[in-house]
């Protein structure tokens, strides 16, 4: 028995040294990269894929809200909100212009919690949580859903479900691998296919959200909002949070890193706030 190992695990290290030489070229075809930050992202799942995904998703979240009376159709606040993700979006178009062909909507729902999104494909939702608890001026509203919005128009979405989908192309291989060596490993190869059920709720990187603050504070002072409203914003949720940022946002930099970053680009987007502010 000892004879037969000694023969086969050398020939199942050649085998998984093929597999993973595979797998990286897979990971390298499948990056690209982004036309706004020009950083390299890894994107088995494109826009268009990962917009229908998330249509799916929102008219699914719509109809459990709309069954458990949970939509907020408050005529003031919806009118609020849409005049100022309207005014963001015609500035997000122009960044990206292939996203004119997205279906952008956005809906109000009733949660105690302090959050936002914008899915792929311009599918975004603000929570009554927010509005009621941190009480945002039109300015600081504008600066949390250019956040959002900006997290579509630079894929995050589609990069989050690519790198699951390839979490478990890694997986898949590693149970060929694992099966050479006479290992069943096809139990650890579900967790990969329930991985890619969850990827739309998954956080952001730290990379991607910092990424999502420097081209949001930009669509928000092109829209007109004034991007000292995000350093005002994030000291709201500070104190909201006891100190602390809200889970949603426990992905961000420290919060003094973050502030002095928005500090900065506070000054550097002020020109480009007052020419868009400046009465025509």
């Amino acid at each position: 028995m000892a004879e037969f190992l000694r023969e086969v695990r050398p020939k199942h290290r050649v085998f998984t040294a093929g597999l993973a030489v595979l797998f990286m070229a897979l990971l390298g075809s499948a990056c690209v990269t982004n036309p706004i930050t020009g950083r390299s992202q890894v994107m088995m799942v494109n826009d268009q894929e990962a917009a229908r995904a998330s249509r799916q998703a929102y008219l699914q979240l719509l109809s459990a809200a709309d069954r458990a009376q949970a939509l907020d159709n408050n005529p003031q606040t919806l009118r609020r909100v849409r005049r100022i993700t309207d005014r963001l979006v015609a500035q997000a178009v122009q960044l990206r212009p292939e996203t004119r062909g997205w279906k952008w909507e956005v809906h109000v729902l009733k949660s105690k919690e302090i959050n936002a999104w914008c899915m792929a494909g311009g599918k975004m939702a603000v929570y009554t949580g927010l509005i009621d608890k941190i009480k945002p001026s039109d300015d600081e509203l504008a600066q949390v859903m250019a956040h959002e919005i900006s997290h579509a128009l630079l894929s995050h979405q589609a990069e989050k479900i690519s790198r699951v989908q390839m979490q478990g192309a890694g997986l898949q291989l590693g149970v060929l691998a694992g099966a050479i060596a006479g290992y069943d490993l096809s139990g650890v190869a579900g967790l990969a296919d329930s991985a890619a059920t969850v990827a739309l709720q998954l956080p952001n990187s730290r990379e991607a959200e910092s990424e999502a603050d420097k081209v949001g504070m930009l669509l928000a002072a092109r829209a007109g909002y004034n991007p000292q409203a995000a350093i005002s914003l994030w000291e709201k949720m500070m104190q909201s949070s006891s100190g602390g940022p809200p889970e949603w946002l426990s992905t961000h930099p420290n919060p003094e890193t973050r502030i002095g970053y928005m500090r900065t680009l506070a000054e550097e987007y002020k020109p480009i706030y007052r020419s868009a502010a400046r009465p025509s």
